[in-house]
């Protein structure tokens, strides 16, 4: 019996241990965007958007188990807005928040029904419905005095958006970890900013969230953010480190090696004789790019054997 028990207890063991390095890194990474761009100060009272989606469970059990480590004191209340959905299940969020014992308040208004009588059957609903409900939200913080709304956008939401606005926007334009709201009122904070996506779905799957899809958006096939978010698994498959990369270079701006005039002032360059940080380096090939990829890529052949390759 003996031999029948212990790969049970293995496994159990080591489930243990990949459970607890997961928390760690979440409650590390998760403190580190808070820290980093200065989320929550003492005295706060964080409103965190719960959707019924593992990213939003996500959020409130980690901002959850921070508050009770944290060296301030800040409070933190559960607000779900209820968009009368068809087949919405009412009972199961108010179920969870009063086991879990966290204050919270269920908004109910019927934005589906709007948004499904201005857009046309077939198209993309997420705009509309993202805009309604920022500005009930917004409202609702101001009733519940929130100094901070939470939001649970992970790394992957950033990037994802990063490469939308670039593709399909012509603009070097993400979603930034901090921001001050559309009416200039509230300051929204995402303190899941460094956390993959991957991570939550095995947290949700290790703390048993009570998951309700979303029937509104979800349902809906071919959205661009699909797309973006298949391309970056492929990259993420094929180029193990390049998502990574990308996003570590939304922290790393050089604006005098773009073209935003706004953002530098290109007219006014002059040469002063004194040397430049990053002057014209650009021009010279880092050794960073010359580093040899997986085995079997195309981007580990020399240069000039990838341009013989390429068809006419």
């Amino acid at each position: 019996m003996s031999t029948i028990l212990e790969p049970s207890a293995r496994k159990l063991e080591k489930l243990a241990y990949e459970r607890n390095k997961l928390l760690k890194r979440l409650l590390r990474l998760t403190g580190q965007a808070i820290g980093d761009f200065g989320m929550i100060e003492d005295g706060d009272r964080v409103m965190v958007c719960l959707s019924g989606g593992k990213d939003s469970y996500g959020l409130l059990d980690l901002l959850l188990t921070l508050r009770s480590r944290a060296p301030i004191s800040f409070d933190v209340v559960a607000v779900n807005l209820d968009q009368k959905q068809p087949g919405f299940p009412e009972h199961v969020l108010p179920d969870y928040l009063g086991k879990l014992g966290v204050p919270f308040h269920i908004e109910n208004q019927d934005t589906y029904s709007i948004v499904t009588r201005v857009i046309p059957e077939g198209r993309t609903m997420c705009s509309l419905c993202s805009r309604l409900r920022r500005g009930i939200l917004y409202r609702v913080a101001d009733e519940l005095g929130a100094t901070k709304i939470a939001l649970g956008h992970h790394r992957d939401d950033i990037l994802e958006t990063f490469f939308l606005n670039m593709f399909f926007g012509g603009k070097l334009k993400g979603m930034p970890p901090k921001l001050v709201s559309d009416d200039g009122r509230h300051i929204v904070i995402r303190p899941l900013a460094y956390v993959e996506e991957r991570d939550l779905e095995a947290y949700a799957e290790w703390r048993e969230f009570p998951i309700i899809p979303c029937n509104l958006c979800g349902s809906q096939e071919n959205l661009k953010r699909r797309e973006i978010k298949q391309l970056m698994r492929e990259w993420e498959k094929r180029f193990p480190g390049r998502v990574d990369n990308i996003f570590a270079a939304l922290s790393r701006v050089t604006p005098s090696h773009l073209m935003d005039r706004s953002l530098f002032d290109f007219t006014g360059l002059a040469a002063t004789g004194a040397p430049v940080e990053d002057g014209d380096i650009a021009f010279d090939v880092s050794p960073e790019f010359e580093a040899a990829p997986a085995a079997g890529a195309d981007a580990a052949l020399p240069v000039v054997e990838l341009v013989r390759r390429k068809p006419a």
